[in-house]
C-alpha cells in the first residue's frame, strides 16, 4: 500500500507538469501569432513603401521596434521545439529530434530576416547623407536586402511548414489531440510547405498559404490552454497487481 501510494505521487506530478507544458506551448502559439503580426505591420509600414530609404530614417524606431517583436518569436520558436520533445520523445525520438532541428533552423532564419531588416537602418541614414549625389547604388543594396530579407521569411516558414507537419503526424499517430484537428494541421502546414517554396522560387502567392496554418495555431493554442493534450505523455506502466497472475503461474510451473 505504501509501495503504491509513493508511486502515485510522481504519476500526479508527471501529469501536472505534462498539463503545464500544454499550457505555455498553447501560449507561444497565440503570442507568436500576436507578436509576429504587430511586427509585420510595423516593418511593412516603412519597408513595404516605393523609396522606403527615404523614409527609414524618420521611422527607424518604429521599424527596430518592429525588428524585436520578430526577434522574440526566435525564442519562442525555439521553445516550441524544446518543450515539446520530452513529450514527443516517448512516443517517437526520431519525430522529437526533427521537431526540434525544424524549429532551430526555423528560428535561425527569423534571426537572419530581422538581421536584414536592422541593415536598413543605417543604410537609409547614408541615403539621406549622400543628398543630391548618384543614390542608385544605395537603392541598388536597398532593394538586394529587402529580397533577401523576404527570402529568409520564406525559408523560416518552410522550416516551420516541416516541423508543423512532423508535429501534426505525430499528433494523428498518438492522439495527444483529436485526430480531426492533426488532419486540419496536416494540410494546413503543407499548404504553408508548398506556397513558400513557391514563393522562394518567384511566385507571389501575397501569404494566403499561412491561412490555414495560421487558423490551425489559432485554434491549437486556445484548445491546449483549455483542454491540455488527451494523453499522458508515457503508456502506464504495468502495476505489480497486472504482473501477480503471471509471477503465481511462474511460481506454479517452476514448482
Amino acid at each position: 500500500m505504501r509501495t503504491q501510494q509513493q508511486a502515485t505521487v510522481p504519476n500526479r506530478l508527471s501529469r501536472n507538469n505534462y498539463r503545464t507544458t500544454a499550457r505555455i506551448v498553447g501560449v507561444l502559439y497565440l503570442a507568436g501569432m500576436v507578436v509576429g503580426i504587430g511586427g509585420n505591420v510595423l516593418i511593412q509600414s516603412i519597408l513595404g513603401g516605393p523609396d522606403h530609404l527615404s523614409t527609414i530614417a524618420a521611422n527607424s524606431m518604429l521599424l527596430a521596434m518592429g525588428a524585436v517583436l520578430w526577434l522574440s518569436t526566435v525564442a519562442g520558436d525555439a521553445a516550441h521545439g524544446i518543450l515539446m520533445f520530452p513529450v514527443l520523445k516517448p512516443h517517437s525520438e526520431r519525430a522529437a529530434v526533427g521537431y526540434l532541428v525544424a524549429r532551430i533552423i526555423d528560428a535561425t532564419f527569423i534571426a537572419v530576416m530581422v538581421l536584414l531588416i536592422l541593415v536598413q537602418i543605417p543604410l537609409g541614414m547614408e541615403y539621406l547623407n549622400a543628398g543630391s549625389s548618384d543614390t542608385s547604388s544605395l537603392q541598388a543594396l536597398g532593394a538586394v536586402f529587402t529580397q533577401a530579407n523576404l527570402y529568409a521569411y520564406e525559408i523560416a516558414m518552410s522550416a516551420v511548414g516541416v516541423a508543423g507537419l512532423i508535429l501534426c503526424s505525430m499528433f494523428y499517430k498518438t492522439q495527444l489531440v483529436p485526430r480531426l484537428l492533426a488532419v486540419w494541421g496536416l494540410i494546413g502546414y503543407a499548404i504553408l510547405l508548398l506556397g513558400s517554396v513557391l514563393q522562394v522560387i518567384g511566385f507571389n502567392l501575397s501569404s494566403i498559404q499561412a491561412i490555414p496554418g495560421g487558423l490551425w495555431e489559432l485554434f491549437i493554442g486556445v484548445w491546449l490552454i483549455v483542454k491540455g493534450f488527451s494523453s499522458p505523455p508515457v503508456p502506464p506502466e504495468p502495476t505489480s497487481s497486472s504482473m501477480t497472475p503471471e509471477s503465481s503461474f511462474v511460481g506454479s510451473a517452476t514448482a
